[in-house]
């Protein structure tokens, strides 16, 4: 949400700046320079841009509005949610989660994590991690290596939709050029007219370089700056499980394979010890 209140605080001080200095706002309202720019915009977007990588870029602006739900909240239940897999497996063995990540959904322990499964990329990456830990046949270490590499893998792809829009952003100033002087060559063809005529031609031709401008620097270079915010989260969430299921495998107890996970986790969204010890204290292993 916090994005589209930036939209707004932008379109407020620019539009409120022109019209207290006197400027009349429905002389930026030009549709003909929005077509120009906006138009050769999407176009140079779909030349350029896989159907894939515009559904993510869609995807991701849409996550950007809607706004997502408290992550430290969210960052707990999954420490919370690594602890119990974990004690089961302590007092059964890695055998007791076959079921539960052949289907997550399905899982008596992951279902009651929501805000876990609605991250499908991370439901796939933990359910996959443990289920080679069940077959047993990769080492901790190998473990760890393939874990990293998935993440570089993830990483490089979850960064195309930010890269895509800032290369937008980039092209947009100078396509209001393109937009002025087209402007200018239709002002110059009314030259022999009246002085109102040709200023107002000429203004309107300046327009399509404030709207490249303004479209770039106020809207779609912050865009992409908020996507690749929002990738870093996204990409350190999935750190937290690699590093509690790697400590774990390697060795460490439950409690401490989790502290791993929530060391791993940003500071400002990083649940309190005290916090993680109360709602580990909670959870209880199934019966066999």
């Amino acid at each position: 949400m916090l994005a589209v209140v930036g939209v707004l605080v932008v379109l407020v001080s620019v539009l409120g700046g022109f019209a207290l200095e006197g400027g009349p706002l429905r002389l930026l309202f030009q549709p003909v320079e929005w077509l120009i720019i906006c138009g050769t915009a999407a176009g140079t977007l779909l030349i350029s841009t896989p159907r894939s990588y515009l559904v993510q870029l869609v995807r991701s602006l849409l996550s950007l509005v809607v706004g997502a739900a408290s992550r430290r909240d969210a960052h707990l239940d999954l420490l919370r949610l690594q602890y119990e897999l974990f004690v089961n497996v302590k007092k059964h063995g890695f055998i007791a989660l076959e079921r539960d990540v052949a289907d997550p959904a399905k899982s008596s322990i992951f279902s009651k994590y929501p805000s876990f499964l609605a991250r499908p990329h991370a439901v796939t990456f933990l359910a996959d991690s443990v289920r080679l830990l069940v077959d047993g046949g990769v080492t901790p270490y190998d473990l760890e290596a393939l874990l990293d590499r998935e993440l570089e893998t993830h990483q490089d792809e979850m960064a195309k939709p930010a890269g895509i829009l800032a290369k937008v952003g980039d092209t947009l100033p100078g396509l209001g050029i393109v937009a002025a002087v087209l402007g200018v060559v239709i002002a110059m063809q009314s030259i022999d007219g009246g002085t109102a005529e040709v200023g107002h031609k000429v203004a309107v031709a300046l327009i399509g370089t404030f709207m490249g401008v303004g479209l770039a620097y106020g809207l779609v270079n912050p865009l992409a700056a908020a996507l690749e915010h929002a990738m870093e989260k996204d990409l350190n969430y999935l750190h937290c499980i690699k590093a509690g299921i790697t400590a774990f495998a390697k060795g460490a107890p439950p409690f401490v394979a989790v502290e791993f996970a929530r060391r791993a986790l940003f500071a400002h969204e990083r649940p309190s010890l005290v916090d993680v010890e109360a709602a580990t204290l909670a959870v209880t292993p199934r019966t066999a």
